[in-house]
């Protein structure tokens, strides 16, 4: 589909308008807590909170905050000891585009009340557990700046243990693998010269829907918007496509 953005480049565009708002301290905070209480609370020793902590210096957190972060999910902080879950929600948006919702949260009721909401006034609907998670699969993904040779890019690729990859932009590449590989790949991507901008876990749809009317376009990215402002959510994913010309309407 020539000239349509795929959710991968969606996110990519869509993050250049939020990064004027920002991600909120309290959303980067909580990965950092979640990933240190998870494991060591070492980033030399914790891939997760070493990509978590990454991705707070990037959103220029200061490292007092970090610190806090990490000691509270230690539990050596001291005062708040809130404990936070990992849960995934998900639901149908305008046009029937299905909607993942991975959040932290410290308490379920309150934040299944919030997305509710949040869907109900924009054209969607929450819905159970398994509704729409059978059309994505998750995959480890990094994401790769300044590539150049695209052979080395496979070769190093293939010795990381990685199943696919795309260039998505001129000298920009994603590397897709099995989730439990992603530190692996990360490492070796590194190790062969390449500049790993990002390693994640990833929802990657297997259809799509192409969303081509204005309106329903709007109401979609307001929705998607209003989930991705809760302090509760993480992440969100969705299935749809969308013409470059129709999505810069929709989003500036």
């Amino acid at each position: 589909m020539a000239g349509h953005s795929k959710w991968a480049n969606i996110k990519r565009q869509k993050a250049v308008v939020d990064a004027k708002r920002g991600k909120t301290f309290t959303q980067l905070s909580r990965a950092i807590i979640v990933a240190a209480r998870s494991g060591v609370p070492d980033p030399a020793l914790n891939f997760q909170l070493r990509t978590a902590i990454d991705k707070a210096k990037a959103a220029s957190i200061p490292n007092d905050n970090i610190e806090r972060a990490i000691a509270k999910g230690a539990g050596t902080s001291g005062g708040d000891n809130a404990t936070f879950e990992a849960i995934r929600y998900e639901g149908y948006g305008p046009g029937g585009v299905a909607i993942l919702i991975e959040a932290l949260t410290d308490n379920r009721n309150r934040t299944a009340a919030d997305l509710r909401v949040a869907f109900s006034k924009n054209g969607g609907n929450l819905g159970e557990v398994g509704c729409v998670s059978w059309m994505f699969d998750q995959k480890g993904v990094c994401v790769v700046q300044g590539v150049v040779d695209e052979e080395q890019l496979l070769e190093a690729s293939l010795e990381g243990g990685a199943e696919s990859y795309e260039m998505t932009e001129d000298e920009m590449a994603e590397v897709f693998t099995d989730i439990g590989n992603l530190e692996t790949l990360s490492q070796t991507l590194k190790n062969q010269g390449f500049k790993v901008s990002d390693a994640e876990l990833r929802w990657i749809p297997s259809n799509s829907v192409e969303v081509t009317e204005p309106d329903q376009a709007r109401s979609l990215f307001k929705l998607i918007d209003t989930l991705e402002g809760l302090d509760d959510v993480q992440n969100v994913t969705a299935n749809f496509e969308i013409s470059e010309e129709l999505m810069a309407l929709s989003i500036s």
